[in-house]
């Protein structure tokens, strides 16, 4: 496991999630506000908890991403990096089903205001990465050494 990851994504999902927890910061009050207008407190919780769902949903995949790409290197890395993203996935589907347990029937939840929050946060999440992949200057061809011989030199140039 190395320090510092060579991999090309580490930086772009180390900046989508930064730019997810701004974003979700402002539409935690954004929504709180909104949904207080339209629904009162129960509006309120809704949206926060709305934003709140959306925002961990969103995060555990990048965050396993990062994490898999700690071991970039080693012998054991792609079954390393697949255990640990499907263990992200994984643990979306559990905490789906727990949330919707807890969730379904709860009074103080308006369910319009919750949707929309969720919607919203997901749109948001999609902007995001749709901005930060287009302004990370990423080469087309990254995460590769060339096999060159560095005491050799380059042997067109001494051809010519």
């Amino acid at each position: 496991m190395s320090p510092a990851s060579p991999v090309s994504s580490t930086p772009i999902l180390r900046t989508v999630l930064v730019w997810s927890g701004a974003v979700t910061a402002v539409l935690a009050v954004v929504g709180g506000v909104v949904g207080f207008l339209v629904a009162g407190t129960e509006g309120l919780w809704s949206a926060l908890l709305g934003v709140l769902v959306a925002a961990v949903f969103l995060a555990i995949t990048g965050a396993s991403i990062l994490i898999a790409n700690r071991w970039y290197g080693d012998a054991l890395y792609v079954p390393l990096f697949f255990a640990i993203v499907l263990g992200g996935w994984i643990l979306k589907f559990v905490i789906f089903l727990v949330a919707l347990l807890l969730l379904r029937d709860q009074p103080w939840i308006e369910p319009t205001v919750f949707f929309l929050a969720i919607v919203a946060s997901v749109l948001a999440s999609l902007i995001v990465d749709v901005v930060v992949l287009m302004r990370m200057r990423v080469p087309h061809v990254s995460d590769v050494e060339l096999p060159t011989d560095p005491d050799a030199g380059d042997k067109r140039a001494e051809e010519g």
